[in-house]
């Protein structure tokens, strides 16, 4: 396993604001995947419409401090505990915006560039979707 970590700066000096959308289901349906669902402390996501091919995956949340991070572990990845993937924001002490940090993890290269373009294009959707 790879471990990957991107780093988005975003347009707003409220981590509130990431926080409710990195956090919860509704706010992660705006952005992360067609479909969110969360029961206690798992998060089903799915990608495509009701019409068209879906694709359905679920992360167990293992672990949450509030404005701070979110640790989850896709249901397939049970055999390789240290595959988390997270989501954390911090503030930069040289601007004061907010910077959302991903950590992710691949299998090979290939996956990797995969990865890196998928969540390139997550963070485009949230900037359309909030402005930030």
């Amino acid at each position: 396993m790879q471990k990957l970590t991107f780093e988005y700066p975003l347009n707003t000096r409220s981590p509130k604001i990431v926080w409710d959308l990195i956090s919860n289901a509704h706010g992660l349906e705006k952005w992360l995947a067609d479909k969110v669902i969360e029961e206690n402390d798992t998060m089903t996501f799915t990608w495509g419409q009701p019409w068209t091919e879906r694709d359905t995956k679920t992360s167990r949340i293992i672990d949450v401090e509030k404005f701070a991070h979110i640790r989850l572990l896709w249901d397939y990845h049970e055999e390789t505990p240290e595959a988390i993937w997270e989501m954390s924001i911090e503030t930069s002490d040289l601007t004061g915006e907010v910077i959302l940090h991903i950590t992710d993890y691949a299998a090979d290269d290939e996956e990797a560039d995969d990865l890196r373009g998928i969540w390139d294009d997550n963070l485009e959707r949230l900037h359309r979707v909030s402005g930030l």
